[in-house]
Parts: structure tokens; C-alpha cells; sequence
């Protein structure tokens, strides 16, 4: 029968009895498998490891949605300067209200000057310049060659605005009699400060974004009320001023290059606490020049001590403008500059 072994059978050997097997024939032996090697070659999986974290060694891409804000907000700004020229330069009782105001200034104006004329001589050409150079210094150090030609347009473009705006654009009719003055807003002098401080803002690192907000709201708004003392300009021009700055800030951050994002930018809650501060700030002051307005009859015939309200109502309508449009462009930028490491280019 047959058999899946080869069969056997007893052979004699010498000096014995016994039987041995008859050897297997050796086609019928499977040879042993052979083990077989690892795979190699350029179609081995790579070695387990960790993975590296998303956009590691990678800018990240630009997110669109923070540039339309920005874009909106620089939109919005131009139209809020445009009201604030629309009521008090081209109302009667925008006119009547800023004329309080200014009379008003009189009142300590020789104490307050001591103070406010060391901080107008401090804006000049020679600021523009040397702020300029080191916003463009602390781009270029930081190798955010897009960011320096971006804070060059924010400076320049401000300051050319102001001065076509006052002397081209915008002018000053005499709709209240026995008070003429050429147009003077926006302010110069502010839009050169608050320039300057926007333009450091926008090129020191993430971290310090909130501290230089503050420390650039407070210098504008001391450069704002300082022409207020000096009777050199209204409240509405430095409140025109801001806003000027406030639009071209947010229109260079609306086109931030990749170059210009914050690597590894994660959340940025010192900069939201900044902000809310300061809009709380703006709150309690636009809150203070709505009363002093509200207090102030529109005739001529006011007393000195609801002009010095006027004039400190004015005040605070620098200061409140001064403290939002800082918050809101320290918002706009961080947003602007935090990449979308979910779409890393390569």
C-alpha cells in the first residue's frame, strides 16, 4: 500500500541481532526553511519613533480669516476719521463744542506747560527718522525682511495721510463767527508719535507686543493732550490722528507676509489682558467726554468753568481714543502674525 514513508525492513549486522531502519529515500526529504532576512532597501518602513510636531522647522501658512479683520478694521477706521472731521469740524455745534474746549485750555496752562512742551520738542523729523530705523533694525535683526518694508509703509503712509488730509482734502468752514482758524486736523505731532509707537509695536517679538502697547498708548496720548495744553491743536484732531494710524496699521497687517508670522506662536493671554485694560480704559474715558459734552451748552456764552470741563472732557476723549485704537492693533497683529501650522508649506 502505498505509504507517505518508504518502507522498512530487519538487515543483519555483525555481532548482533537487531534491525536498523532502511534510509529514506532522498527524494522524498523537505528540506528545512530557510529564515528569511529582514526586508532593506528604499521599500523598508521607516523606524518607529515620535513624530515631529506639526510645522516643526516651518513658518506655517498665512490664516486668510485675521486679514480680513485686519483689512475691516482699517476700513473702519477711515471712515470713524471722516465722522470725527464730518461733526466737529463741519457742525455747528462740533464747532462750538471744540471752541469751549480750546478756551478751556487756559485754565493751569502755564504749570501744565512746563510738562507738555519737553514732550512735543521730542517729536520731530529726527523721530520719525531714527523710530523708523529702529523698527526697520529690529525687522531686519530678526530676519522678517517683509515686516521692516511693512512697518516703512505703516510710518511713511501715516504721516503723508495727515499732512494731504489737513492741508488738501479736509477743510475748516466758520460756522460759528468771531472764531476763524485754518483746518488743522488730523494733528501731526500725534500721528508722528502714534505712528512710531505702532511701528515698534508691530516688530518686537510676540512676548513684549503688550508691553509696548501700553507704553506706546500712554506716550501718543501724552503727545496728543500736550498740543491740547499748548493750544496747538482740538481734541478731534488727535482723536483724527489715532485713527489714521490705527488704519494704516491694521492695512499693512492685513497684508502680512509669511516672512513676517511668529514662529511657534501659541496663545496669547498677556495680550488679550492688555487689550480688555485698555478698552477699559477707553470705556471709562469715552464715558467721561460724553458728560463733559453733554455739560456744555453750544453758545458762546459760556462760563470759564464749563469751558475748563469742555477742555478736560477733551482730554479724555484723547485718552480714551488713544487706549482702543492701541488695543485693537495689538489684537489685529497678533492675529495676524500667528500661523496656520495646519497647512505647512514646504
Amino acid at each position: 500500500m502505498p505509504s507517505d514513508q518508504a518502507p522498512t525492513r530487519p538487515l543483519h549486522t555483525r555481532g548482533g541481532s537487531g534491525t536498523r531502519p532502511m534510509p529514506v529515500t532522498p527524494g522524498n526529504v523537505v528540506p528545512p526553511r530557510a529564515a528569511t532576512p529582514p526586508p532593506t532597501g528604499p521599500s523598508s518602513p521607516p523606524p518607529r519613533g515620535p513624530s515631529p510636531a506639526p510645522g516643526a522647522g516651518d513658518v506655517g501658512a498665512v490664516r486668510v480669516a485675521p486679514r480680513v479683520v485686519a483689512a475691516l478694521v482699517a476700513a473702519g477706521a477711515a471712515v470713524l476719521a471722516w465722522m470725527v472731521w464730518r461733526y466737529f469740524v463741519d457742525t455747528y455745534a462740533g464747532q462750538m463744542a471744540e471752541r469751549a474746549a480750546f478756551d478751556g485750555a487756559v485754565t493751569g496752562q502755564g504749570p501744565l506747560w512746563a510738562v507738555a512742551e519737553p514732550v512735543l520738542d521730542t517729536v520731530s523729523v529726527t523721530l520719525v527718522v531714527v523710530g523708523l530705523g529702529a523698527a526697520m533694525g529690529i525687522a531686519l535683526l530678526r530676519r522678517r525682511w517683509g515686516l521692516a518694508v511693512q512697518v516703512a509703509f505703516l510710518v511713511v503712509g501715516a504721516n503723508v495721510t495727515t499732512q494731504l488730509v489737513k492741508h488738501d482734502v479736509l477743510g475748516r468752514e466758520n460756522l460759528i463767527g468771531g472764531w476763524t482758524a485754518d483746518n488743522s486736523l488730523p494733528s501731526g505731532h500725534t500721528t508722528v508719535a502714534a505712528s512710531v509707537a505702532a511701528a515698534l509695536l508691530l516688530v518686537v517679538p510676540r512676548q513684549t507686543r503688550p508691553l509696548v502697547a501700553v507704553l506706546g498708548a500712554a506716550y501718543t496720548a501724552a503727545t496728543g493732550v500736550s498740543t491740547l495744553v499748548g493750544q496747538w491743536h482740538r481734541p478731534s484732531d488727535v482723536v483724527a490722528a489715532v485713527l489714521v494710524v490705527l488704519a494704516w496699521g491694521a492695512l499693512v497687517c492685513a497684508f502680512t507676509p509669511r516672512s513676517a508670522l511668529d514662529r511657534d506662536a501659541g496663545g496669547s493671554p498677556g495680550s488679550v489682558v492688555t487689550s480688555v485694560l485698555l478698552l477699559l480704559t477707553s470705556v471709562v474715558g469715552t464715558a467721561a467726554a460724553l458728560w463733559a459734552y453733554r455739560s456744555t451748552p453750544a453758545t458762546w456764552g459760556t462760563t470759564t468753568a464749563q469751558e475748563a470741563t469742555a477742555y478736560v472732557g477733551g482730554v479724555a476723549g484723547v485718552g480714551a481714543a488713544t487706549a482702543a485704537v492701541f488695543a485693537v492693533l495689538l489684537l489685529v497683529r497678533q492675529a495676524a502674525a500667528r500661523p496656520d501650522l495646519r497647512r505647512v508649506r514646504g
